[in-house]
């Protein structure tokens, strides 16, 4: 495999197995495949990669997104609120652009969740793509080192009860960001505070 239809042929695998919402191989393993098994050079490689990895999860995003359409408007309003503590300010938003750029988490789930939520899919997309450059760019890198393992590392990869369990947990996840009430839930951890900070009653004078 060479040339610009070896190109092709990985980029168009990546784009695919990004678009999985669960269970798919982690992209490093498919780049590092494709180097050691073609004559494709490890910088297109890996900024083409990068790029189908980014354009996998916006496209799995955007149809995430359109469920939304499906909802009930009270299921609506629970989202908006798990999106507003989530994203209410730049603090939270910072913080989620990190998670996406650098979590070693799945990131079929957290793009799954972002287009549930609405939120702003491109700048999570720009943080992803930067943080897969460079994860990307040092797996590719040392392929050469792993060859002779890398069979038992590509089939560890999502087979293993660990990573398997991960992927179950994340999916978990989602569901419980879909059927939890946030409106109740915030509402009542509301309360809870506001009683907490509340100073106690002051002690009724003695009347003789």
């Amino acid at each position: 495999m060479h040339g610009f239809e070896g190109y092709v042929i990985a980029l168009a695998c990546i784009f695919g197995i990004n678009l999985l919402p669960a269970f798919g191989p982690p992209t490093w393993s498919v780049l590092v495949f494709f180097r050691l098994n073609s004559d494709l050079a490890a910088v297109p490689l890996v900024l083409g990669g990068a790029l189908a990895a980014a354009g996998g999860r916006l496209a799995l995003a955007v149809a995430s997104r359109r469920l939304r359409g499906r909802f009930s408007p009270e299921r609506l309003a629970s989202l908006e609120a798990a999106k507003d503590v989530l994203t209410g300010d730049r603090r939270k938003a910072a913080g989620g652009l990190a998670l996406f750029a650098l979590s070693p988490v799945p990131s079929a789930q957290l793009f799954v969740a972002a287009g549930l939520l609405n939120v702003r899919l491109i700048p999570l997309t720009a943080a992803f793509f930067t943080g897969r450059l460079v994860s990307y760019s040092l797996y590719v890198g040392g392929a050469s080192l792993a060859k002779d393992s890398f069979g038992d590392t590509l089939t560890g990869a999502f087979t293993s009860p660990y990573g398997i369990a991960l992927q179950l947990a994340m999916l978990a996840g989602v569901v419980v960001l879909v059927r939890v009430d946030w409106v109740k839930v915030l509402a009542r951890f509301e309360r809870r505070r506001s009683a907490r900070r509340s100073p106690p009653p002051a002690p009724g004078r003695f009347q003789g």
